[in-house]
């Protein structure tokens, strides 16, 4: 779909959302009270995430608006206003986050950001880390940041105006031709000053057991130690160097950010979230982020180099048995 025809569909469709969700108010919202009060009390699950969906659909109008006038104004391209308005637009769906579903964003290591520039790579297991991996670089770090975002999240009229004006890169996970890809992904970091970030979550796709048995078995076909080494992890899926090689490559002297999180687990599909949402009482999620030196990074990676894919296997094992130790801690809590 060409980007007018998509933009034509997408826009007008947030904006009835918001309208439609708006008027139809007092049906939706007793109607979905009363169910839960039969089925989920504790939790009141599908009228807290339709009323999140009021407030997303609002605020990606509210985004739309904003970003108009940021191109009537002649600032299209001033990366400070667009991360300006990335900054609220972020801040403003957490803060829609944390007022439905009870979810307060805690961030351990805010530190670990600065000096930029830096190449973040991070667990994935919900669309909303996504979202927290933004906020804390823009917000609490205060940089600029620079994404690598499936393209299938050009549907969102935000992330498509706003992404595409700004340095992101949307990734065709489908291509058949991984030169073309890997080649953005350095270019996407040949440029980054002291003020940027740019973010890639290695493991391509939203955390899950089925989806880490499937990665597990198709590393085991090419290369079966490494599939039984990575065979410990228990709640991250198996790492894929080639992109994050690829950025490094482009930022030869940006160091390394690993960062994880827990309170997103089990919230990787619609029904997860439907099962996982907390309860009234809330839940923290824990974003938690260290820095590595780029000296601890092996130099003489290139691209598909086996120590640099030892390395990342290693630092990603770690990241699981600590977000094993986390969630350890939760439960006994």
């Amino acid at each position: 779909m060409t980007k007018l025809r998509r933009r034509l569909v997408s826009i007008p469709a947030v904006v009835l959302g918001a309208v439609l969700l708006l008027v139809l108010l007092p049906i939706w919202l007793p109607i979905a009270l009363i169910v839960d009060l039969f089925t989920d009390h504790r939790r009141l699950p599908r009228t807290r995430l339709l009323l999140f969906a009021l407030c997303w659909t609002w605020l990606e109008t509210a985004a739309l608006v904003r970003l108009l006038w940021v191109w009537v104004t002649g600032g299209a391209h001033d990366m400070d206003r667009m991360t300006a308005s990335q900054r609220w637009w972020a801040a403003s769906l957490l803060g829609a986050l944390r007022l439905t579903t009870g979810l307060r964003v805690e961030v351990e290591g805010v530190e670990a950001f600065d000096p930029a520039p830096a190449v973040i790579l991070a667990r994935h297991a919900c669309l909303a880390d996504s979202l927290v991996s933004a906020w804390v670089v823009v917000g609490p770090a205060g940089h600029h940041v620079r994404f690598v975002i499936k393209r299938e999240l050009l549907s969102d009229p935000c992330l498509d105006i706003a992404g595409k004006r700004m340095r992101n890169h949307f990734v065709d996970r489908g291509a058949t031709d991984s030169g073309p890809e890997l080649a953005a992904l350095q270019e996407l970091t040949t440029d980054m000053g002291d003020d940027t970030c740019a973010v890639i979550f290695p493991e391509g796709t939203r955390a899950s057991p089925e989806k880490r048995a499937r990665a597990l078995a198709k590393i085991a076909e090419r290369d079966p130690a490494r599939a039984e080494r990575l065979g410990a992890l228990d709640h991250l899926n198996p790492p894929r160097p080639a992109g994050s090689e690829a950025m490094l490559a482009g930022a030869p002297t940006a160091d390394v950010v690993l960062a994880w999180h827990t309170g997103f687990d089990g919230m990787d599909t619609f029904g997860g979230i439907m099962r996982n949402l907390p309860p009234l009482s809330g839940r923290t999620i824990r974003y938690v982020a260290r820095r590595v030196s780029r000296s601890e990074v092996p130099r003489s990676a290139m691209p598909g180099g086996e120590e640099f894919t030892r390395w990342l296997d290693d630092q990603w094992l770690q990241l699981d048995r600590e977000v094993d130790a986390a969630l350890a801690g939760e439960r006994i809590t």
